[in-house]
């Protein structure tokens, strides 16, 4: 674990690329974000933030070359903790939570076996968005992942 996260270094045949899975609660994902772009010397416009969406439904993904914090709190620790909103993001919609229930107990609670169903695509969809950001850019990536898909 390095900077209060664990990372994974890979080389990709044009690219080195870092992992990282902040080991620090939600709400204070900056203190491991921070400290990772400042010690690998990582340009912002090189770093792809992931995060759940409850705003967008479930499964569905946006990827942003830069923006604000929306109220989720581990974005805005990200964002203090950068000193800039100036970073590519990818939000991946979670929906919103059922009747009354408490959004921190949502977001907590595992996926339902309807939503596991529709994982598999969600995630390939994902990654084929990362790999375009990579070699193509954030607008090609951005004009193939948010698009309008038919139903």
């Amino acid at each position: 674990m390095r900077h209060k996260a664990l990372v994974a270094d890979a080389r990709l045949p044009n690219a080195r690329v870092l992992l990282a899975k902040p080991q620090t609660f939600m709400n204070l994902s900056g203190q491991a974000v921070g400290p990772l772009v400042r010690y690998y010397h990582i340009p912002l416009d090189h770093l792809l933030v992931l995060y759940d969406d409850m705003d967008l439904p479930f499964g569905t993904l946006r990827l942003r070359p830069q923006g604000g914090h929306g109220g989720h709190k581990g974005m805005k620790s990200i964002v203090d903790a950068l000193g800039s909103r100036q970073f590519p993001r990818l939000r991946v919609g979670i929906g919103r939570p059922p009747g009354r229930m408490d959004p921190a107990d949502y977001v907590l609670q595992p996926f339902r076996p309807e939503e596991w169903a529709q994982w598999p695509e969600v995630e390939t969809r994902a990654l084929q968005a990362i790999r375009m950001w990579m070699e193509d850019g954030i607008h090609a990536a951005m004009n193939w992942l948010n698009q309008p898909r038919p139903n």
